[in-house]
């Protein structure tokens, strides 16, 4: 079966909610903690909810939101895709351009080595302190996954506590012009964020390829925001959102 050509991806904490999200018709199952923006999780709950799924639904997770050195990123990304992850997310925050150009390559090339199928995606931070004095997401992030080789961009919120989304950092016209620098270079074009049902519809007209939701896929009353409980009905309503081609 074909993948969608855009994709809804739902982030879980384990097998229960992988399972809800795919019942609602969720394209990627993200396994994560949602203690920290990205949320690494362990490696046997990567494959638990790899074994749960059936084989046409992708299974992704990361190896943090920052990385101090080379050595370990690149066997924490080599870790990730063994336990199961089909796309393995690359944390870049608080890493100035330069450094990310020279540290960047060894992960993804370390993951294709192993395993030249799965996908490694590099993300960055739209939050202002991070996108003004490290990298800038729309306007260097483009060039930089394609420096390193990598199948997409992630843009994400770093701080999820302050009440502010990705829509909250920029206007539709700079998503827009991320996704065609981003397909310029032949990239998946990627966003997170504390993204709400109702900005889903122009951002798949802009052209995202994946969206990437927790809270909005969450059954509040059983929770706060991202530390509620994967709900399918919601999932579904998500999904719904997506243009038929």
């Amino acid at each position: 079966m074909n993948a969608p050509k855009q994709r809804l991806l739902v982030s879980v904490r384990g097998k229960k909610e992988a399972l809800s999200a795919v019942k609602g018709g969720a394209h990627i199952a993200d396994v994560e903690y949602p203690a920290s923006a990205l949320g690494t999780p362990y490696p046997l709950n990567i494959r638990m909810v790899r074994d749960a799924l059936p084989s046409e639904i992708a299974v992704s997770t990361n190896i943090g939101e920052e990385q101090t050195n080379r050595a370990n990123a690149c066997q924490a990304a080599l870790g990730v895709a063994l336990a199961g992850a089909d796309i393995v997310k690359l944390g870049l925050a608080r890493m100035p351009l330069g450094e990310a150009k020279e540290f960047g390559p060894a992960l993804v090339r370390t993951v294709k080595k192993w395993f030249p199928k799965k996908q490694c995606v590099p993300a960055l931070f739209a939050d202002e302190r991070l996108a003004k004095w490290y990298i800038d997401p729309i306007e260097d992030g483009p060039e930089l996954a394609k420096h390193m080789k990598a199948d997409g961009l992630l843009i994400d919120t770093f701080d999820k506590g302050f009440g502010m989304g990705l829509m909250d950092y920029y206007a539709l016209t700079d998503i827009k012009h991320f996704v065609k620098k981003c397909h310029d270079f032949k990239l998946e074009a990627w966003l997170a964020g504390s993204i709400g049902l109702e900005e889903l519809p122009e951002l798949w007209m802009a052209g995202i390829d994946v969206i990437c939701v927790r809270g909005a896929a969450c059954n509040k009353g059983k929770g706060p925001g991202r530390f509620g409980e994967v709900n399918s009905s919601l999932v579904r309503e998500l999904v719904s959102t997506i243009p038929r081609v």
